[in-house]
């Protein structure tokens, strides 16, 4: 069970959180700004998106910061157009948080994975879920020569070290996910190795988010660019899931939900 603040997801099913970037610069789909976000958003939904994660600044490899100022204006007028709908913030601002549940988001999704004490404050004060992600430096430097001895190992002790951080200041475990963050500090081979061995992360006791959506990654794997890796995200999708993934992220929500509503049907399982 993952309790989202006022909503409740069994997870007897792979959720499919569907991306919303309202920024002019975000590696995919950059641009998404106003109105066209919240049809966007609408859209998504529609084609069978469980959750929507709204973000107003690009955290891709040398991402220019936005002010909270300008990340507050992009975000909070699409949360409050969607009232009813199970949003998730995405930011690692702790002013960008406390707007953002006040506006509506019933989930914190944090890069920094509430490493900053007041982030951590605002949300074991709220009933918003949070996902805890795993990056190495900061957007600007992140993929410059990152290393590991054993990134799967590294990983897990860190995101451990967070749920329990988080725990200890009151947010209860049914409101905890954690993300091993695919490209956020990692080579290819870092990445592969993750998503090969995600099925461990089952061992931190919470649901696992998997954003491998139209990533680098896939680029570096087929070729192919941003716009155009929507089939190598699906089947990266798919594999997630099959390695424990109980949420996926992505871009492509109508071919991503029909992929799974394959995969649930094979596997015996529920696709309501």
């Amino acid at each position: 069970m993952l309790s989202f603040g006022t909503f409740q997801f069994a997870l007897s099913r792979p959720l499919v959180m569907g991306i919303v970037n309202v920024t002019p610069d975000s590696f995919s789909d950059g641009g998404r700004l106003g109105q066209s976000a919240i049809d966007h958003a609408h859209r998504l939904i529609e084609e069978g998106a469980d959750i929507i994660d709204i973000g107003g600044e690009s955290t891709r490899p040398g991402a220019v910061p936005v002010s909270i100022e300008d990340e507050l204006s992009r975000v909070i007028p699409v949360i409050e157009a969607l009232p009813g709908i199970p949003v998730s913030i995405d930011t690692f601002k702790p002013d960008v948080m406390r707007a953002a549940i006040l506006a509506g988001a019933q989930m914190v999704n944090d890069i920094d994975a509430l490493q900053n004490p007041l982030a951590m404050q605002i949300v074991a004060a709220s009933n918003v879920a949070v996902c805890l992600m795993h990056k190495r430096g900061v957007p600007q430097t992140m993929q410059m020569q990152p290393e590991y001895e054993d990134v799967v190992a590294e990983v897990s002790a860190f995101l451990r070290e967070r749920v329990m951080a988080a725990r200890a200041a009151g947010i209860a475990q049914d409101r905890i996910v954690v993300d091993p963050g695919f490209g956020f500090g990692k080579t290819l081979a870092h990445n592969l190795a993750l998503l090969r061995e995600l099925h461990r992360f089952a061992a931190l006791g919470v649901p696992v988010l998997a954003g491998l959506s139209r990533k680098s990654m896939l680029g570096s794997l087929t070729g192919q660019d941003a716009m155009s890796r929507m089939p190598a995200s699906v089947a990266a999708a798919i594999i997630a899931v099959q390695r424990g993934a109980a949420i996926v992220r992505v871009h492509d929500v109508r071919a991503t939900v029909d992929a799974l509503k394959i995969l649930n049907a094979i596997n015996g399982g529920c696709n309501e």
